[in-house]
């Protein structure tokens, strides 16, 4: 059903875009880019921030979320065109050769998925049943996306406030070293920093992050559904045009 990934240019192009435009906006005001660069403000604000996201996910969850961060670059590719094909090809298999013929297919798919509906089209399962552990299934899967990139979405919630709290933190350096000129030019970069990088991490990674994520289910979900349709179809000895007509109204 997937493709091989291919780099997502539209999210390489947005993240290039707000790179640019920060460091060119604070180059235009006479700053120095080394001045952004502050580890502690960095080590604070990330930290800090997935340390939160961790307190508040179970593990499964957090790591799941965290492999799935690389679709934003990497995305599954889904041909809609394909799946109907394929779709369409077990049809005739199961009109000609019965559904029995089917057994060896699933044997050979790499998608869980189709594996199963396959498995239950070859062992003559009742349609309600077919239909019923497929959408299980792909219940329980999607529930399990849903939760892993809200992760994403969590750590845009909390790295503003981070931010602010390295900000407070470095406020606090300055008040410690007022004797000493030399230590508060830091302590102040620290501070200012901390928060840009808090607000900037969650409006222009994270949350767009967690978004995009959300589109790619939502995708897959319609995918899936499709998938469903053809499975039932096909276990109703429904006609194969009839039914490559009807599975392309699904995209449009």
């Amino acid at each position: 059903m997937n493709k091989k990934s291919k780099i997502d240019i539209n999210s390489l192009a947005g993240i290039s875009i707000a790179l640019i435009a920060i460091i060119g906006g604070q180059v235009l005001e006479g700053g120095s880019i080394n001045s952004l660069m502050q580890t502690a403000a960095f080590l604070i604000v990330v930290g800090g921030t997935f340390g939160a996201v961790l307190l508040q996910s179970p593990v499964k969850i957090f790591i799941n979320g965290i492999k799935m961060g690389r679709w934003v670059i990497f995305p599954p590719v889904l041909s809609s065109q394909i799946l109907i094909k394929q779709i369409i090809s077990w049809s005739y298999i199961s009109r000609k050769e019965g559904f029995l013929a089917l057994e060896s297919h699933a044997h050979k798919s790499p998608d869980p998925l189709v594996k199963k509906g396959l498995q239950l089209l070859a062992d003559g399962s009742d349609v309600n049943k077919l239909r019923e552990a497929l959408e299980i299934e792909i219940s329980a899967l999607v529930s399990y996306q849903r939760q892993s990139a809200k992760i994403w979405e969590a750590a845009g919630g909390y790295a503003p406030t981070i931010g602010i709290l390295g900000a407070v933190i470095g406020l606090i350096h300055v008040m410690e070293n007022l004797s000493d000129p030399d230590l508060l030019g830091n302590g102040i970069a620290i501070a200012f920093v901390a928060t840009v990088y808090g607000v900037g991490l969650a409006n222009l990674v994270f949350l767009p992050i967690a978004n995009k994520l959300k589109s790619i289910i939502n995708a897959n979900i319609v995918m899936h559904e499709v998938l469903v349709d053809g499975f039932v179809a096909i276990a109703n000895c429904e006609n194969p045009r009839l039914l490559e007509n009807r599975l392309n109204g699904y995209f449009i």
